[in-house]
């Protein structure tokens, strides 16, 4: 072995033992605040928005740990790119949505933060995620995209309205069925992706100095990451919710939601100025999907969601959502095919509407 590459090598294994230092720093920080954050520092507001802050940084490097371990495992396994761009790199994505809304439902005690990270969530990636990307550059959209993902989008929007306003709750029935969406959604980006119609995300492929034991550690550490982030997200959050004197319907629709979909701000932020137009919408659009067919199938498989009863009402929310959907599918149906500034420049003005709306009904 050269000096140069001894070096290199020397440099990567330190690299790699501050970032095992680190995740395992984290994780005891995490253990803590779920052992003892709820006694020693109830009644401190400030400490308590800290503790949010970190639940959110928990729950998205997890997620980050959880998928480049997963992903590589599958890699050294044979299990082609391909499928592990549309299951373990797409559902990873969703993890902190998921975490959350699932530990909000098994809460009993918070379980508005469930449907309200979802809806929240959706509206936020389409309003103030696409309108900021849409601004720095205007944005292209792909054939499949117009015709099939977005009228879904709009579909199984219309669906979790319906099922809500009738039956005043999601229930399990709702969730299995959402479930079985989501599964045939899969499929059709499995075929999609093997005609060579749809992006898949690239995926890292495993090295050398990828051992498995390693790549075993990452999963572990990134699952144990994403279940305590959710739990201090979820803990936090109420407790700054009733300190403030809101509802945790207003805090699941606005911060929780928010720092849930911090990495589709960023990835679709990055995409835009990169000018990678397909990147950042199909970005927005297959998290949309996967909150409602993933995540919020899966807390309501688990527990039934109250939806409109005399405590809480998504009714208006969920119809914000459908007619976001409806603004996103008009926006791109022009005869360039693009998201455009104009559009984006009125979709903050509506979610900015739809804050002040959310802060006045509070």
């Amino acid at each position: 072995m050269s000096e140069k590459a001894a070096v290199t090598e020397k440099k990567t294994g330190s690299g790699e033992a501050v970032g095992m230092a680190v995740k395992i720093v984290l994780i005891v920080i995490g253990v803590l605040l779920k052992l003892y954050g709820d006694d020693a520092w109830a009644d401190n507001i400030l400490l308590q928005a800290v503790f949010l802050v970190f639940g959110f940084v928990l729950l998205i490097k997890g997620a980050d740990w959880f998928v480049d371990g997963a992903s590589k495992i599958a890699d050294k396994l044979g299990i082609p790119q391909l499928i592990i761009g549309l299951t373990i790199v797409a559902f990873g994505t969703s993890a902190p949505e998921a975490a959350v809304s699932i530990t909000a439902a098994l809460s009993g005690g918070s379980i508005d933060i469930a449907i309200g990270n979802v809806m929240g969530s959706n509206i936020m990636n389409v309003l103030l995620i696409l309108g900021i990307s849409s601004i720095i550059c205007p944005l292209a959209v792909q054939k499949s995209t117009r015709n099939l993902e977005i009228p879904f989008v709009i579909v199984i929007t219309a669906f979790v309205l319906v099922m809500g306003y009738f039956d005043g709750a999601l229930g399990r029935v709702d969730g299995i069925i959402m479930l079985g969406l989501m599964a045939c959604f899969i499929i059709y980006l499995l075929n999609m992706a093997k005609k060579g119609q749809g992006g898949v995300d690239d995926v890292e492929g495993a090295d050398e100095n990828d051992k498995m034991w390693k790549l075993i550690l990452w999963v572990l550490l990134g699952g144990a990451a994403i279940v305590l982030g959710s739990d201090v997200t979820v803990s936090s959050a109420s407790y700054v919710a009733k300190s403030f004197g809101m509802t945790e319907k207003l805090i699941g629709l606005t911060i929780v939601a928010f720092g849930t979909s911090l990495p589709e701000l960023i990835t679709s932020t990055m995409a835009a100025a990169k000018k990678k137009a397909d990147i950042a919408i199909g970005n927005i659009v297959g998290s949309n999907i996967f909150n409602i067919l993933f995540v919020l199938a899966a807390a309501a498989t688990i527990t039934p969601l109250p939806y409109r009863n005399e405590t809480t009402n998504f009714l208006i929310d969920n119809i914000v959502a459908l007619v976001t959907a409806l603004l996103l599918w008009i926006g791109v149906l022009n005869k360039d095919h693009k998201l455009k500034r104009g559009f984006g420049i009125l979709m903050l003005v509506a979610y900015i509407g739809y804050f002040v709306y959310l802060l006045m009904a509070s």
